[in-house]
């Protein structure tokens, strides 16, 4: 370990939780630019065992050694240190946040655009009769049914959800969605990986 890789403990609270979210964030930045602990070593000047202490939550950085990791995945300081504002983060009812896909369906974006943020989630409304075939994707995906009837097909399993009913399911499992003919369906989908 060189000299100014000395890692300081945190002990406090406070300290351990500021420290676990930059080690996450931190971890979050290399992998997006498919860095290795290596490649990133040799940009910042840090060694391996530290930096890999720092992503791990077991040291926390100095103000410069912060800026070198910084400079070497390509963002300021503040990417790491910053506190997002509410209006990042938070959704408000009488704003919606549609996202335009050019189909009948509306989608209404509850989640926030976070930096190697993996989880989705919208409320959907579905006008009757629409939906989409049968599909396969990575990740998972969550129902759950606000208001009207939404058909659901699973491999050969085919069964009806109404309000208060979800599924939860792996969605590399062919599976397809439509809103019954009898009328519009409001639902929340939450999963991964992003759909947009």
């Amino acid at each position: 370990m060189k000299k100014n890789d000395t890692p300081s403990i945190d002990n406090t609270p406070a300290q351990a939780e500021a420290t676990f979210q930059l080690g996450t964030a931190l971890r979050n930045r290399r992998q997006h630019l498919a860095m290795t602990l290596a490649t990133l070593s040799k940009a910042c000047g840090l060694s391996v065992p530290f930096l890999s202490q720092l992503e791990n939550n077991r040291a926390a950085p100095s103000f410069t050694s912060l800026m070198r990791v910084a400079s070497a995945l390509g963002v300021g300081i503040e990417h790491f240190v910053k506190v997002p504002r509410p209006q990042e983060f938070v959704r408000r009812a009488k704003k919606p946040v549609v996202m335009d896909a050019g189909l009948p369906v509306r989608y209404e974006r509850l989640s926030a655009d976070h930096e190697g943020a993996q989880l989705d989630a919208y409320v959907l409304h579905v006008p009757a009769g629409q939906g989409h075939p049968k599909v396969a994707r990575e990740g998972e995906g969550l129902w759950y049914v606000l208001a009207g009837q939404l058909e659901m097909t699973v491999g050969d399993e085919s069964f009806i959800l109404g309000p208060g009913d979800s599924a939860h399911i792996d969605q590399r499992h062919l599976h397809s969605v439509r809103a019954s003919d009898a009328g519009a369906v409001k639902l929340l989908w939450s999963g991964t990986p992003r759909l947009f």
